[in-house]
Order: structure tokens, then C-alpha cells, then sequence
């Protein structure tokens, strides 16, 4: 049996070592990220100020920006730090953190499938799959619409979607950070994801 010792923190690897390009990513993606976040931030102050746009489509358009928000900043601001400081040392429960709310904020998006293979995540597909039938019942049942997509069947439907993204991401999340970490303890990315944390495990999961 390989010789194991606690992994206190993982090493991100960022786009690149040179200085230059550092600064270059950092302003690249301060940019993006302030432009995505603002823009999801008054997608929700719209829709919450105008009543003409409290309708189920935008309820769940709100819901769709609240995950693109938590994503982003989840993500981003890490690797500008990283790119800032050179300092690219993730702490063990930052990465645990990250995983999480990674996993929680695209989980909606991906049918069953996608998940499974940690493509993406949960809480858009599923947001996207509700907007689609919302349309569906517009469109095709207009006289029905404000009795079949009612206030209630849709909190109904968000909540659902959020909490099974929750309890979804907590049990891969657990199951992830229970394997052994040996060393290296390099990630080959900018962000803690399961695919790159099964890579550098010593803990056989061929057959799991």
C-alpha cells in the first residue's frame, strides 16, 4: 500500500506563469465577470421592479440569473486572485466550497445523464426545461395558461428543482472529498471540479 499523508490544500494551475499574460487575464476576466454579474443582477432588478413582467417565464428567468451569478463568482474571482498574486494554493475546505456551489449552481441545466458524467451541472437544465414547457402552455392552452402555471405550482417547481440540486451535490460532494488525496496535488485547472480531483486521488474508482 502506496504511503498516504492528509492533503491540507490542492495547487490550481493557472493560464499561465509569465507576468504579462497574468495581468492580461486579470483584466479579461474582471471585465467579463463584472459585465455578467451586472447584467444578471439587473435582469433580477427589472423583473422584481416591473409588474408588467411577473409572469412564470420571468419568475424563471430570475432564477436562471441567480445561478449564473452564483457560478461566476464562485469561479472567477479565484482564478483573477490566482493570476494576481501568483499565489495559486487552494485551501482543502475552500476547494470542498467550491465544489459545491460549482455543482449546485449548473446543476438545473443538465438532464440526468450529463450529470452523471459531471459535465456540467444541475440547476439550469431542469430551470430551462420548466421555462420550455411554460411557452409550451402559453402558446398552446393561452385561456388555461394563468390556471395551469399559477404562482404556486410555480415555487413549486423552482424549490423542487433547487432542492434536488442540493441534495444531489451534497452526496457527490461527500463521496468526492472521502477518496484519498496522496499527492501531486495539482489541479490541471483554474477551479476545484470532481473529473480533476478523481485524477489526483490515490483511491482505486474504476469500479465505482
Amino acid at each position: 500500500m502506496a504511503n498516504q499523508s492528509t492533503v491540507m490544500e490542492f495547487l490550481l494551475m493557472g493560464f499561465s506563469d509569465d507576468h504579462n499574460v497574468q495581468l492580461l487575464h486579470f483584466v479579461m476576466f474582471l471585465f467579463t465577470y463584472l459585465v455578467a454579474f451586472t447584467g444578471n443582477v439587473l435582469i433580477i432588478f427589472v423583473v422584481i421592479l416591473n409588474h408588467h413582467l411577473h409572469t412564470p417565464m420571468y419568475f424563471f428567468l430570475v432564477n436562471l440569473s441567480l445561478t449564473d451569478i452564483c457560478y461566476i463568482t464562485t469561479t472567477v474571482p479565484k482564478s483573477m486572485a490566482v493570476s494576481l498574486t501568483n499565489n495559486k494554493m487552494i485551501t482543502f475546505p475552500g476547494c470542498v466550497a467550491q465544489v459545491f456551489l460549482v455543482i449546485t449552481s449548473v446543476c438545473s441545466e443538465l438532464s440526468l445523464l450529463t450529470i452523471m458524467a459531471y459535465d456540467r451541472v444541475c440547476s439550469e437544465l431542469s430551470l430551462l426545461t420548466i421555462m420550455a414547457y411554460d411557452r409550451y402552455v402559453a402558446i398552446c392552452h393561452p385561456l388555461q395558461y394563468s390556471f395551469i402555471l399559477n404562482w404556486d405550482t410555480c415555487n413549486q417547481m423552482a424549490v423542487t428543482s433547487w432542492v434536488s440540486c442540493l441534495l444531489y451535490t451534497s452526496l457527490q460532494t461527500v463521496m468526492t472529498f472521502q477518496l484519498n488525496f496522496c499527492g501531486p496535488n495539482t489541479i490541471g485547472q483554474f477551479f476545484c471540479n470532481i473529473p480533476q480531483l478523481l485524477k489526483i486521488s490515490c483511491t482505486d474508482t474504476k469500479n465505482d
